[in-house]
C-alpha cells in the first residue's frame, strides 16, 4: 500500500507489487499478519506533516508479523512474532526490519492486540511516565478512542482525583461513564468551559477550537499537554497563562537508544493485559477501500484491522 503523492488517502493510495530485495545481514524478513488503521496512519498521507514525511512511501506505522527469513547470525528469530517498527511502512505483505529494533511479542498476546501495541500504548505509557497525575483533576479530549481509554485506565490507576472526557459520538457516553469519566459532549461548550475552570491537567489529541476553548478557561496553575491534532487545525491561543506543551511520539523515540526502545515495551504487555484494547473488524488487504470507509465511519464500535494472510 503505497502513496506517491499527497492527497486524500482513498485517492492517492495504491496496492502495488514490488520484487523483494536481498535481505541485509542485520535484518529480519517479516511476513505481516495484521495492521490497524489509525488517524496517525492517514493524516501524513494528506501532506499534513510534509516537513518530515515524503512520498513515495509505504503506508502504515504499526502492526504484527512473523519472521520468515534471517541472516546466519539471527536464526533464533525464525518463526517468532514481532513488531517490525521504525522502518518501512507496515501496510505490506512482507517487509524487512532491523533486528536490533524488532520487538518480540509475548506468545500469549492475541494478534489483534499485538498489532496495536505500539502507537497508543507507548504514547500513553510515555505521557504518564513524564507527567505527574496523582491527586489531579484530569481532562481528556477525543474520549472514547482507544488511546484515551488506555490513558484513562492508567491515569486512574496512578491516582487521579477525577477524570473528564470530551467526546464526539453520542454512543460513547455510556462507555465513558463505565470507565469512570465524567462525559461532556464536544458541542456543549458551556459545560466544557465550566469543567476547564477546575481542571489541573489536560491531555489533548484534538487541537483547534476545542483546545483554544479549554485553554481560555484553564486556571493559571494548570498544565496542557498536546499530543495530537485530530481536528487538523493548530492551537491558536498562545497568549494565555497556560502554554500548551507538545508531545509527539516520533520525537520521543528519536532520543532512545535501541536498548531503551526495546525496554520501553516492558510496561506495555501488562498494560494490555489489565486494560485490553477493544474489538476489531478485519479486512483483507485487497479490501482496503472498504477498510478506509469503515475507519471514517462516525461512532463505529470497532477498530479496522488490515490482514495480510490466513495465519492470524
Amino acid at each position: 500500500m503505497i502513496f506517491r503523492r499527497f492527497g486524500p488517502p482513498e485517492q492517492v493510495l495504491n496496492l502495488e507489487e514490488e520484487d523483494l530485495p536481498p535481505l541485509a545481514p542485520d535484518s529480519l524478513r517479516v511476513r505481516m499478519i495484521a495492521a490497524p488503521i489509525n488517524p496517525s496512519d492517514l493524516i501524513p498521507i494528506t501532506g499534513a506533516y510534509a516537513y518530515r514525511v515524503r512520498p513515495p512511501r509505504a503506508a502504515g506505522y504499526e502492526g504484527v508479523g512473523q519472521v520468515v527469513e534471517t541472516g546466519r547470525e539471527r536464526r533464533a528469530w525464525l518463526g517468532r512474532r514481532v513488531l517490525p517498527l521504525r522502518g518501512d511502512g507496515t501496510w505490506q505483505t512482507v517487509l524487512d526490519c532491523a533486528a536490533s529494533r524488532a520487538v518480540p511479542v509475548p506468545d500469549s498476546l492475541p494478534f489483534d492486540q499485538a498489532a496495536r501495541a505500539y502507537i497508543n500504548p507507548l504514547t500513553a505509557s510515555a505521557l504518564l511516565k513524564n507527567t505527574h497525575v496523582s491527586g489531579l483533576r484530569v481532562m481528556l479530549t477525543a474520549a472514547g478512542s482507544e488511546m484515551t481509554m488506555l490513558l484513562a485506565h492508567q491515569a486512574r490507576a496512578a491516582g487521579t482525583a477525577a477524570l473528564t472526557g470530551i467526546y464526539r459520538s453520542h454512543g460513547r457516553k455510556a462507555c465513558l461513564e463505565t470507565w469512570g469519566m465524567h462525559p461532556i459532549h464536544l458541542d456543549d461548550v458551556d459545560e466544557i468551559a465550566r469543567a476547564a475552570v477546575s481542571t489541573d491537567l489536560v491531555f489533548d489529541a484534538v487541537g483547534g477550537r476545542l483546545a483554544d476553548l479549554i485553554l481560555t478557561h484553564l486556571p493559571a496553575r494548570a498544565r496542557f499537554v498536546s499530543y495530537g491534532l485530530l481536528s487538523g487545525h493548530p492551537i491558536k491561543r498562545q497568549d494565555l497563562p497556560v502554554r500548551p506543551a507538545r508531545f509527539h511520539l516520533r520525537d520521543h523515540i528519536a532520543t532512545l537508544s535501541d536498548q531503551d526502545w526495546l525496554r520501553g515495551f516492558a510496561p506495555i504487555w501488562p498494560m494490555l493485559r489489565d486494560s485490553p484494547l477493544g474489538p476489531v473488524t478485519t479486512f483483507p488487504m485487497q479490501r482496503w477501500r472498504e477498510a478506509l470507509d469503515y475507519a471514517a465511519t462516525p461512532g463505529r464500535a470497532t477498530k479496522p484491522l488490515l490482514t495480510f494472510n490466513d495465519d492470524g
